[in-house]
């Protein structure tokens, strides 16, 4: 794990001003019979922090303005009232798009509690200096680098000198490559995973499939033939933001069956994708359910995988 130890939510709570939900146990009853506890808990593999304080953590103000922060605020101790009533213990930390390629303020939350939180990162793989930034991420804790489309046409990281680069260090140092991309996009990632075979990739949120409203059985077919891919796993991810969109999410149970047939529990990873899950009419816990109770016919075993194993095995294990 980061540096050898399993740790919990329980670390934040030594920190002025982050208490423990009293409401865990009641809440998080049935999960926790499947493994989750305070030393053993669940990880959610997709979650953003930021902070209101701009002074001190600057947002890219090219892109964003402080009004594109909603909710305005979203930190650790916002983020630990939501998950650990469900039973969660660690966290991988997704660099907010708001920072850009200053990690900063997700790198300050890893150190503050070690062992809780794992990072992916953002980098400019065009800086002459990718080689040191990524070492240097490396050995704050980040185990992953998002890359996403930004409105360009994801078929230039074919030929992206850039992005070479990037999936040959990643491949080389046991770190991960974690794509934010359309269905439209898998041709793409499929070719990346012919010449980068030792890369790991990690797709955010089923790689979309679904946000239309619309689960189209050919994205998800094109989906689930990147399983040919030994080193490609899948977030279970942004249930919120796919087919009906609606609490308790059991329409998007065909699609979950259908990664676990394709990819097997051990290249799968379920995550909130907080603070959206958190926003209107959703919740956290339905989030977390729909894997814990809802997903069946599945093993103990086959569940703490994609709740739990699959997360700790790729981003908090020691990087290779």
């Amino acid at each position: 794990l980061l540096q050898g130890g399993v740790a919990s939510c329980a670390s934040l709570n030594q920190n002025p001003g982050v208490q423990q939900d009293s409401k865990t146990d009641k809440r998080s009853g049935p999960l926790k019979k499947l493994g989750a506890n305070k030393n053993t808990g669940w990880i959610d593999a997709h979650v953003h922090v930021w902070t209101p304080d701009v002074a001190r953590y600057p947002i890219d103000m090219r892109r964003f303005s402080v009004d594109d922060m909603v909710p305005a605020s979203f930190t650790p101790q916002q983020l630990m009232a939501e998950c650990q009533p469900s039973g969660v213990a660690r966290v991988v930390l997704i660099q907010m798009s708001f920072y850009n390629t200053d990690n900063s303020y997700m790198l300050d939350v890893i150190k503050k509690y070690p062992g809780v939180f794992s990072g992916v990162g953002i980098v400019d793989h065009h800086a002459a200096d990718l080689p040191r930034q990524i070492a240097a991420l490396a050995d704050s804790g980040v185990r992953g680098f998002r890359i996403s489309r930004r409105g360009a046409d994801t078929k230039s990281w074919l030929t992206d000198s850039g992005m070479a680069k990037l999936w040959e260090i990643a491949g080389r140092n046991g770190l991960s490559i974690c794509p934010l991309i359309n269905p439209a996009d898998f041709a793409v990632i499929d070719q990346l995973c012919v010449k980068y075979p030792e890369t790991r990739v990690v797709i955010d949120h089923f790689g979309r499939v679904g946000v239309t409203g619309e689960i189209v059985p050919a994205q998800l077919n094109s989906l689930c033939q990147l399983a040919r891919h030994r080193n490609v796993h899948v977030k279970t991810s942004a249930f919120y933001a796919l087919g009906k969109k609606q609490t308790p999410y059991k329409d998007l149970l065909p699609m979950l069956r259908r990664v676990v047939d394709s990819f097997s529990p051990q290249r799968l990873m379920w995550a909130s994708d907080c603070p959206y899950q958190v926003q209107g009419k959703h919740d956290y816990q339905s989030s977390i359910e729909l894997v814990g109770e809802h997903l069946k016919p599945l093993s103990k075993t086959d569940r703490q995988w994609i709740l739990r194993d699959t997360a700790e095995k790729v981003f908090f294990d020691k990087v290779s």
